[in-house]
């Protein structure tokens, strides 16, 4: 039998194919204005931009997304207004999970307590819960803890809602915005690397590392309540 506790997760990169609707949605609206843009450029430069405009003073996701969208255009040669830019958020709930996300939450659900934490408004995030099968107890918005990943908001405030002595797993796919704000906490983490990226020189290591949501289920299910109380401690492997 699995380990009782929780394990949350990372939603948009985790469990929402996020640059696959960012890149749609770019497509879309430059297509209507008779521009061309790759897809690896548009997502490059979105990869560049929007952690330093959530870096900046708090503002709702609704606001970073346009306004990302907005300096990503530009970067791109293609000036638009914030109005204009408004397509990347009222895109959002239409962003789809990956293929191996909703059998996975149903086996993890079947077990745990689950939860999300994430770098989006509520109303946003309300509207891609509709996506999956199972339901997420626990969900933790930057619109609550008024800050966004890898700032620690989001872990400090799940964990006060959690409790300190149940066991708690993180999994999600960003080593910045999540492995290592995790790690600093010494939150037991499964790193989804979905990209085979390698950890950088000296970066703290995430406590499991996966391919996929399946295999971090499989993972996840195999292990022990000690080896969970046991991977505390960033400095281990």
């Amino acid at each position: 039998m699995p380990w009782p506790g929780v394990v949350t997760f990372d939603c948009y990169g985790t469990l929402i194919d996020w640059e696959g609707g960012i890149a749609r949605a770019f497509e879309e609206a430059a297509a209507r204005a008779g521009v061309r843009r790759a897809r690896a450029e548009v997502l490059a430069r979105y990869a560049e931009i929007e952690p330093r405009v959530q870096a900046e003073a708090y503002r709702p996701y609704r606001e970073v997304l346009a306004e990302t969208a907005r300096r990503v255009a530009a970067a791109l040669g293609w000036s638009i207004t914030l109005e204009e830019a408004a397509f990347l958020p009222a895109s959002l709930p239409d962003w789809r999970p990956f293929p191996d996300t909703n059998a996975a939450l149903e086996r993890f659900a079947a077990w745990a307590r689950l939860g999300i934490l994430s770098n989006v408004d509520d109303d946003l995030l309300a509207g891609t819960l509709r996506h999956f099968p199972v339901a997420f107890p626990l969900l933790v918005t930057a619109q609550q803890v008024r800050s966004y990943k890898p700032a620690p908001g989001h872990f400090l405030e799940a964990r006060r809602r959690i409790g300190g002595e149940t066991p708690w797993v993180h999994v999600a796919q960003s080593y910045f915005h999540d492995v290592v704000p995790a790690r600093r906490l010494w939150l037991p983490v499964v790193w989804v690397n979905r990209k085979d990226e390698a950890v950088p020189p000296g970066g703290l290591r995430p406590t499991w590392e996966v391919r996929d949501l399946a295999e971090a289920v499989e993972r996840l299910e195999r292990i022990e309540l000690p080896e969970i109380a046991g991977s505390a401690d960033p400095a281990k492997p």
